[in-house]
Parts: C-alpha cells; sequence; structure tokens
C-alpha cells in the first residue's frame, strides 16, 4: 500500500471508478488534454511546454498565494494517485513538491513498472487521469506532472543526448535529420539540446506520429 505523511481531500474522480469501468490505464485519453496538447506544441521552440502560455491559476479560496494553489493541487493529486496504488495493490511512497509554475507528485518504490510502461505511455495516461481529477476538484486546467521512480528525469537525460548527437550530425552532413515519433513532453526536451547546440529544430506530423526535425545552420 502506498505512503503518504499528510492527509488530503478526497478527489471527485476516484481510482476505483477507472478499475470497475474496466478500462486500463494505457487506452485512458482526455480529449481536452490532447486539444491543448496540440495547441501548445506550436509554441515548443520559443520555451512553452505542454501549455504554459496563458494558463490561470485555479482559484481555491481568497487570499491563497500562487504556489499555495499549487501545493493544493499536488495534494488532489496525491490523494488521487494514493488511492490508484490501493486498487492496484501496488507499494510506493508519494513525496510532492513545486517547480517553478507546476506542481510535481513523484512515487517512488520497489514496484512501479506497471505504472511506466513501454516508452512511459502508462505514466502519461496515469498524469492525464490525475489532471482530470485535479480539474474536477479545482474547475482550472492544471499542468501538474507525475512522475514514477525517477523515469523523467532519465528520460530527460536520455533525450537532451539525443538531441545534441542530432545536432552533431547535422552539423557534419549539413542534411535534416528527422527523429522518430515523440510526445510533446519529450519533443521539448529535444527541442532545447537542439538550440543549445546551436541549431533550429521543428515538428511535423500529426500525434501520435508527430516527431522532430533537426534543421542545418542557414
Amino acid at each position: 500500500m502506498s505512503q503518504r505523511e499528510s492527509a488530503v481531500t478526497d478527489p471527485q474522480v476516484s481510482a476505483a471508478d477507472q478499475a470497475e469501468a474496466g478500462q486500463p490505464l494505457d487506452e485512458v485519453r482526455e480529449p481536452a488534454e490532447d486539444d491543448a496538447d496540440d495547441a501548445d506544441d506550436a509554441a515548443e521552440v520559443a520555451g512553452a511546454e505542454n501549455g504554459d502560455s496563458g494558463q490561470e491559476t485555479g482559484e481555491v479560496a481568497p487570499g491563497l498565494t500562487d504556489e499555495a494553489d499549487l501545493e493544493f493541487e499536488g495534494e488532489i493529486a496525491a490523494d488521487y494517485i494514493e488511492g490508484l496504488l490501493d486498487v492496484a495493490d501496488l507499494d510506493g511512497d508519494i513525496d510532492m513538491d513545486v517547480e517553478g509554475d507546476r506542481a510535481v507528485v513523484s512515487v517512488v518504490g520497489a514496484t512501479l513498472d506497471e505504472l511506466v510502461g513501454p516508452r512511459g505511455e502508462v505514466l502519461e495516461a496515469l498524469q492525464e487521469l490525475t489532471r482530470l481529477a485535479v480539474h474536477r476538484n479545482t474547475g482550472s486546467r492544471t499542468r501538474i506532472m507525475i512522475d514514477v521512480g525517477g523515469y523523467r528525469a532519465r528520460r530527460r537525460a536520455e533525450l537532451a543526448e539525443t538531441g545534441r548527437d542530432a545536432a552533431d550530425e547535422v552539423k557534419r552532413t549539413g542534411e535534416p535529420k528527422k527523429l522518430w515519433a515523440m510526445n510533446p513532453f519529450e519533443r521539448k526536451i529535444v527541442h532545447d539540446a537542439v538550440a543549445a547546440a546551436g541549431l533550429r529544430s521543428e515538428s511535423e506530423g500529426e500525434e501520435p506520429d508527430r516527431r522532430v526535425v533537426v534543421l542545418p545552420a542557414s
């Protein structure tokens, strides 16, 4: 069972709801989030990540600071994930933090591969479900990030290396380099790595086959 120090508000969307519906985590998609990802992807190179631009913070109660709002989102998310772990009979400790302008909830433990899945697909589905739970409590769209077992940090390092390697190849050959299909989180990391290497990149294609193309210097 999961362990967490602080008690939090029960979310209106329970993990049991998804379990009773018989819908696997990696098949769940929330159309509103997908639409937002598509719109925000155009701003990746400019530095927006999955909805940074123009988002309003949810008003939880008068007088709360932005950080307090984010902490509240984290508490809702942590409670939701804790319930899901209980339903799935998985062990894990839950950590909550605020990084910049988003709440981050991390699950750490020894039996977490089921919550990551191939290329993080189950983790992405879990994040979408958790965002839905937060949204139904606050009435506002959330950019909360969910991590499991440090997967995102490891993946971020791998993708940054991919971006650097692609930039080096393009500098050497003078030809554009098209990478494999990635989700918006992954593409953003690659775009940043390519920009740091002094080249430009863009995204092309439609989800789920949208991918980064690294361009030679003009």
